[in-house]
């Protein structure tokens, strides 16, 4: 591997279509970074186990959190190994054979040792660090985190010792005997959107008189 790169690996190298394997940092950094959601894996009690669960990265670490009773976190961290994945969906490729149809994405595979954050004054910053992964900013307008909370909230922080993305995109790959057929081929973009905020009603909210918030607004128009 080279400065540039996390892979392969004897974990991640991309061996079906290896053509839309990379292995640069910076394009697997922006994939994990857009992606909304990652999958975590591990044994546990001897069967094979896999969680959605929310992540936010720094330089060469993903950070995972949960409850303290997640059994599949405490696995990772007992392993001291954690594979974890992020996808995301770009839309169909429709090719002129259902055998060459496919998706449009962008997906990452990471490897590295797993350790669980304890120090309190960290836990503090991550989560913080976390909240403003999800929605830029919203940190500041809520509440701060009580110490009964944290407590509560296992953070494990997972540095990548390899990794590879694999990004489908472009044109389909139909074979030369089909190009002719007519059939309709091509992609059909997706996104993810967001809609209309709707406000809770409970509380000081039922008076209605709360604007939205700084990030909300910086969400939606950035759409």
């Amino acid at each position: 591997m080279t400065g540039d790169a996390l892979g392969p690996g004897p974990h991640t190298r991309v061996r079906r279509l290896p053509a839309k394997a990379n292995y640069d940092r910076t394009v697997i950094f922006a994939i994990l970074d857009e992606a909304r959601l990652c999958h975590v894996a591990a044994s546990v009690n001897g069967v094979a186990m896999v969680i959605p669960t929310l992540h936010a990265r720094e330089g060469h670490t993903i950070y995972l959190h949960g409850s303290a009773s997640n059994a599949v976190l405490k696995a990772v961290v007992q392993s001291g190994v954690a594979c974890v994945s992020a996808t995301i969906y770009d839309g169909l490729r429709l090719a002129r054979s259902g055998f060459e149809s496919s998706i449009a994405y962008r997906s990452v595979v990471a490897f590295g040792a797993a350790t669980l954050v304890t120090e309190e004054g960290e836990k503090a910053r991550i989560l913080d660090h976390f909240v403003d992964a999800i929605l830029p900013g919203r940190h500041h307008e809520v509440r701060p985190m009580l110490d009964a909370e944290r407590r509560l909230t296992l953070i494990v922080a997972v540095t990548i010792n390899e990794a590879s993305a694999k990004i489908s995109s472009g044109p389909t790959d139909d074979g030369d005997e089909d190009l002719e057929l007519p059939v309709w081929s091509g992609t059909v973009p997706a996104r993810l959107r967001f809609e209309t905020p709707i406000p809770d009603t409970n509380g000081a909210m039922a008076k209605g008189d709360i604007a939205l918030p700084p990030s909300i607004v910086r969400l939606l128009e950035g759409q």
